[in-house]
């Protein structure tokens, strides 16, 4: 059996999407989190999903001791150390087509900024904030009608439609391919990036 940790420290709304995409597979999730009392741990309980709250000090004593075949972040807000990412695999998503909008709040920042096109990116994780290998990029339109609520609730889909596809396929050292998300059902085909739950 794979194991997974997914680390967050807030709401880590990714959670959900990926407990629920490993269901029946041969998988295991582990939540971990920074923030005792964070909705992520919440989540993780109300899942049924093994939980830890985990200082940032602890983490290479933690993940050096356990032997996870990828750790996906979601709203972690710690900075991982180096020694710490030689330890394993280190995924994480981000709100943006990077290297646009990096660092946080970057869904309001592309919304105000005016761009007509912004998106989700899966990348891995190195000492450089949102500066890793990309391993898979997906955009979103913004049409000049588009209220801020409906562009936040559309990246929000997408990094759940996109981000449990990616880690499968990294977890069995497989190559994402966009078409994996058509023939998964998973997307609506392209009809102006509308995304389809």
């Amino acid at each position: 059996m794979k194991k997974i940790a997914v680390l967050g420290s807030s709401s880590g709304q990714n959670l959900r999407a990926i407990v629920k995409y490993f269901e029946g597979k041969d998988v295991s999730v582990v939540c971990v989190s920074d923030i005792e009392n964070s909705d992520i741990l919440k989540t993780a309980e109300e899942l049924g999903i093994e939980r830890k709250f985990l200082p940032c000090e602890q983490n290479f004593e933690y993940f050096s001791s356990h032997d996870f075949d990828l750790i996906a972040l979601s709203d972690y807000r710690c900075q991982l150390k180096s020694n710490v990412l030689e330890l394993g695999r280190f995924l994480s998503v981000h709100p943006s087509l990077l290297p646009a909008f990096k660092g946080p709040d970057a869904i309001s920042r592309a919304f105000f900024a005016g761009v007509k096109v912004s998106g989700v990116t899966v990348h891995l994780i190195n000492e450089d904030i949102d500066n890793g290998k990309i391993i898979a990029r997906y955009p979103v339109l913004i049409c000049n009608l588009t209220h801020y609520d409906e562009f936040e609730k559309e990246i929000h889909a997408l990094e759940d439609l996109l981000y449990p596809l990616v880690i499968d396929k990294f977890l069995n050292n497989q190559v994402f391919d966009f078409s994996d998300l058509i023939q998964n059902n998973k997307c609506g085909g392209c009809g102006g990036c509308s995304i389809a739950i």
